[in-house]
């Protein structure tokens, strides 16, 4: 039985223009702190001032390490700017139906129901029978990082997305009807063109009519934010920020990879890939994205090349050894390239907000020797991932539309 309750004292933009001025993308959507200062060029009232201080500077070379002590002052002095700005209102015992509709997908919006997660349900070793399950491990340092930040600001900013699987689609049908039924309380538009709405939800019935559909669902999934309900979890909160979303309209985009070649030409690469994946040379053609999953291209030398892996190379009944992430950090990263840590600092992780054109302008721009595309995880690989009591491989999902930070917060002073 999955719990969710209102938030007792919500922070929500006043407006529709309010919450395209404040809201953002959230802080692991950027390649780099530069990318986040350039934003909050362009918008300087968004809650990546608070949430990323140490890119809230008037110039790029001015950017300072994140963990400096600094940092949490300025969050703190942001945060009560953004306060008293008549830009946010508290809005007490609150749920709300959350749309976001993708212009990749404009007649399937992905609808949520947003309020408190509770963080005693979160499976762990401590309580492996909680039915919200994380598919992937914390990074401590990641997850203090952000429970820092919670801690003096007291309050949460970010928030995490959960998967309910929604069998009987009752609570996907039960979302669109609130959303038909009115207009929505503000919306704001991000930088890719998707459309975030809000309908805040206040009627005591409405409320306990949610509540009860989110208890009939077994589980929930951590699609994206296990670092931000563990910061929670870590602080002692009995809860935590989040909006469920029925699997049947998310959407995953892939998650790429940039690399160092480490010596090795492009010849003895795909001798050595030769072993364990079957090759198919395109040579010059446009950016490639794999249509399937086992699927991976690969750029290197100018040329895109396709690989597939060999029978016996992976286990097909081990649902977190056949995501393709896996496959590549195990045959390709770690065999091939000698990086056996996928925290290894010169491999970057490009998420699904960049494409493979992306990919190929930085190896061609010689900041990496090759590029490999792969193709989004699907809903059932993740699932399945999740059900095997499993951890996804890191950096395998992403995804897509995500929800944005600052459409809803939750004050806990």
């Amino acid at each position: 039985m999955v719990t969710i309750r209102p938030v007792r004292r919500a922070l929500i933009p006043v407006s529709s223009d309010a919450a395209q001025r404040t809201s953002a993308p959230n802080y692991d959507e950027f390649q780099s702190d530069v990318e986040i200062w350039e934003l909050l060029q362009a918008r300087p009232e968004n809650v990546l001032r608070i949430k990323m201080p140490h890119c809230h500077v008037a110039k790029k070379e001015e950017i300072y390490a994140e963990d400096d002590p600094k940092a949490l002052d300025h969050a703190e002095e942001q945060w009560k700017w953004l306060r008293s700005s008549g830009l946010m209102q508290e809005a007490p015992g609150i749920l709300w139906v959350y749309q976001i509709v993708s212009p990749k997908r404009p007649n399937a919006p992905q609808m949520g129901l947003g309020g408190y997660g509770k963080t005693a349900e979160i499976r762990t070793p401590a309580t492996p029978n909680g039915c919200i399950i994380r598919n992937e491990g914390i990074r401590p340092e990641k997850a203090e990082g952000r429970a820092r930040l919670i801690r003096r600001i007291k309050a949460y900013i970010g928030t995490v997305n959960l998967a309910v699987r929604d069998d009987s689609g009752q609570l996907l049908a039960a979302l669109e009807a609130h959303a038909a039924a009115g207009p929505c309380t503000y919306e704001a538009t991000d930088e890719a063109g998707n459309i975030h709405r809000v309908w805040i939800v206040r009627d005591a019935a409405q409320i306990a009519k949610f509540t009860a559909m989110m208890a009939a669902e077994p589980a929930a999934y951590v699609a994206d934010g296990n670092h931000r309900s563990a910061a929670a979890a870590s602080l002692g909160y009995e809860e935590f920020l989040t909006v469920f979303f029925p699997t049947k309209r998310l959407g995953l985009e892939p998650y790429n990879r940039l690399l160092p070649a480490n010596g090795l030409t492009r010849d003895q690469f795909f001798a050595k890939l030769g072993e364990s994946f079957n090759i198919q040379h395109l040579g010059k053609v446009p950016p490639y994205r794999p249509a399937a999953v086992n699927t991976m291209g690969i750029y290197f030398g100018g040329e895109w090349s396709v690989a597939t892996p060999k029978p016996g190379v992976f286990n097909p009944n081990d649902a977190a050894e056949s995501i393709d992430s896996d496959i590549v950090q195990r045959l390709v990263i770690d065999k091939i390239l000698g990086m056996p840590d996928g925290r290894d600092k010169r491999i970057n992780y490009v998420g699904g907000n960049k494409d493979a054109a992306y990919l190929v302008k930085c190896v061609d721009d010689g900041q990496y020797d090759l590029a490999i595309s792969l193709a989004p995880v699907t809903m059932d690989q993740f699932c399945a991932v999740c059900e095997q009591n499993k951890f996804m491989p890191p950096k395998s999902t992403w995804f897509d539309p995500k929800i944005r930070s600052g459409m809803v917060m939750a004050q806990l002073d």
